[in-house]
């Protein structure tokens, strides 16, 4: 490669909903990826609330009190704000989200999705799509696009990657705290080795720590 070639990144989906802790952490991680791996992150969101609609009874009053309309307020927001304003901007909302729901414990409020519309220069009026279904069709399609990739046994995050037989697409990895620098890229070199073998399904262990926002 000369000095006037530019290597082309390679482009990895992630989907996401904002609520999940674990999935804000896998993102911390991708982001970390993108400055160690030749690879650009394309951002799309999915819901936990969609997801679990038709099974709602089965899952404690915890998680169905989240599921409601607190929910589906912060993933409403941010579909819009990508049908309205761009692509671009669904990283980045989900970055000033994740941020204040997770790392400064703040949850899906309604003061928490209005404070990062601000910091990424975004109308205030999106927070009244919190409430409204206009583009529930756009989200759905989005969350189908990528459970569909991975089977309906698994939640956020699910990321896809172009492989030589087609896309390689996975649930995870699951991980805390979030792996730096090399510590980053042997992970995803690693992830990316097992999920393109075919056949492969599954590693699992007990988890015995919950997510440190480190």
């Amino acid at each position: 490669m000369t000095d006037t070639q530019v290597r082309e990144k390679t482009p990895v989906d992630f989907w996401f909903d904002p609520l999940c802790p674990w999935a804000w952490m896998t993102s911390r991680w991708m982001v970390e990826v993108e400055k160690v791996r030749d690879v650009e992150v394309r951002w799309h969101v999915m819901s936990l609330a969609v997801l679990n609609e038709n099974k709602l009874d089965e899952l404690p009053e915890v998680y169905r009190e989240l599921l409601g309309p607190k929910g589906w307020a912060p993933v409403r927001v941010v579909i819009a704000a990508q049908q309205k304003h761009g692509e671009e901007v669904t990283g980045k909302l989900y970055t000033a989200l994740g941020t204040r729901i997770h790392n400064d414990e703040k949850g899906p409020t309604r003061e928490v999705i209005a404070e990062a519309l601000a910091e990424v220069g975004l109308p205030a009026e999106l927070l009244a799509y919190a409430d409204s279904d206009e583009y529930d069709e756009v989200l759905r399609a989005s969350h189908n696009d990528g459970i569909d990739r991975v089977g309906q046994e698994v939640g956020t995050p699910v990321i896809s990657v172009p492989g030589s037989e087609g896309d390689v697409a996975f649930f995870g990895p699951v991980v805390t705290p979030t792996p730096r620098g090399e510590a980053a890229a042997r992970l995803w070199d690693g992830t990316l080795l097992v999920a393109s073998t075919p056949g492969f399904y599954e590693i699992k262990r007990t988890r015995t720590k919950g997510p440190s926002f480190e």
